[in-house]
């Protein structure tokens, strides 16, 4: 009697073997190596213009477990450019939300059907658009240049964009087209979502400076930033550098005491000029909050990256520079005036992010580094 039974008992037990034995041996995706797919982590760097976050956005993007986007709100700025920042920050925000999930059908309503991979804005800065399965010149843990990249990896269709998303632990995306950290308050609270945020500010005199090098460039950003104020053309560059500072201000208040204390841990303030003062430090530091590894291979890399001759002349490059000196250019190539005049429009964001301001031309010259920026080290 117990004979008929018996057969489905040793049926099931054979095919509980072959799961075990198919799941056990199966070949070992990036992925696995890199994290757990289904639970990536989410790091959005929220900068402005002419801060330090495309550099700090490399120290990401050379990652081999990070996927990295430089800027995608881009396409919306340009595509709704009649619009002003505040209203445009929803739309940004819904088309980072679809970012952070891989989903890139979202960039259809900016460009053209017909899109390849190099249409999306400056793709050559991520190295995961650089290496497989974006890319077959190079490797996952090659340390890739975008000039390189430009040149070798640019005729790939769209869809490798969205199929190498999908083989990372960490995504990262960096922007500067965010004003108030409210409006990401529904994506810190998305449960699809593992959403931590590096706020990078800098000292308002060398994002002043930078963005007078800069102006042709960033001129359509400029104009929707101040688009609902009335300026002359005097007035503009310290009416836009008042509207950033103002929002560095809001962002980090938000952060450090609007947010619930259970998201206190999924923000993070850092100050450019103290990358450039010890960037393995803070690059290991930030690496620890986004749940990163620094490997030897990185370190290196950021040692050489900021501490070579370069002068940093071309404004959007990332080279190996003498980082230090370079970010404090301004007190050499500001005449006192500007500079006074920028502090009266950011002295708040001044006051509260720790940068001491300039009371002469003397003092411009003369004062320490520690002196300028030494009460809110991270």
């Amino acid at each position: 009697v117990m004979k008929p039974r018996r057969m489905p008992v040793l049926l099931l037990l054979v095919f509980l073997s072959f799961l075990l034995i198919h799941f056990q041996f199966q070949p070992c995706s990036n992925n696995a190596l890199t994290g757990d797919k289904s639970s990536p982590v989410h790091i959005l760097i929220l900068s402005s213009w002419r801060s330090g976050s495309s550099f700090t956005g490399q120290i990401f993007s050379q990652h081999p477990s990070v996927f990295y986007l430089m800027e995608p709100a881009w396409h919306v700025w340009v595509r709704m450019y009649q619009n002003t920042a505040e209203v445009l920050q929803l739309a940004v925000r819904d088309l980072v939300r679809s970012a952070f999930l891989c989903d890139m059908s979202v960039f259809d309503i900016y460009m053209s059907s017909q899109k390849q991979k190099s249409d999306l804005f400056q793709w050559e800065t991520s190295r995961a658009l650089c290496s497989p399965p974006a890319c077959d010149t190079f490797s996952r843990n090659d340390i890739i240049s975008a000039r390189t990249c430009k040149t070798m990896c640019s005729k790939y269709p769209f869809s490798k964009v969205e199929e190498a998303c999908k083989t990372y632990s960490h995504i990262v995306i960096k922007e500067v087209r965010f004003f108030d950290l409210k409006v990401l308050y529904p994506l810190l609270t998305d449960p699809s979502l593992n959403l931590k945020i590096i706020h990078l500010v800098r000292d308002p005199r060398a994002v002043f400076r930078s963005r007078e090098k800069s102006e042709f460039e960033l001129k359509r950003d400029s104009n929707i930033v101040v688009r609902s104020q009335k300026t002359t053309k005097e007035t503009e560059p310290y009416s836009a550098m008042q509207v950033i500072c103002k929002s560095h201000v809001d962002i980090y208040k938000a952060g450090t005491q609007l947010l619930p204390s259970s998201m206190r841990d999924r923000y993070l303030l850092v100050r450019y000029e103290d990358i450039v003062r010890d960037p393995l430090a803070k690059a290991a530091q930030m690496y620890r909050f986004a749940e990163l590894h620094f490997t030897p291979e990185l370190q290196k890399w950021v040692h050489n990256i900021t501490h070579g001759k370069g002068q940093g002349t071309q404004a959007f490059d990332i080279e190996s520079r003498d980082a230090l000196r370079v970010s404090q250019a301004w007190r050499d190539a500001l005449p006192f005036e500007k500079i006074q005049n920028v502090q009266n429009v950011c002295k708040d964001a001044m006051d509260l992010l720790g940068y001491q301001l300039v009371h002469s031309e003397e003092q411009q010259k003369d004062m320490s580094l520690d002196l300028l920026f030494a009460q809110k080290s991270s």
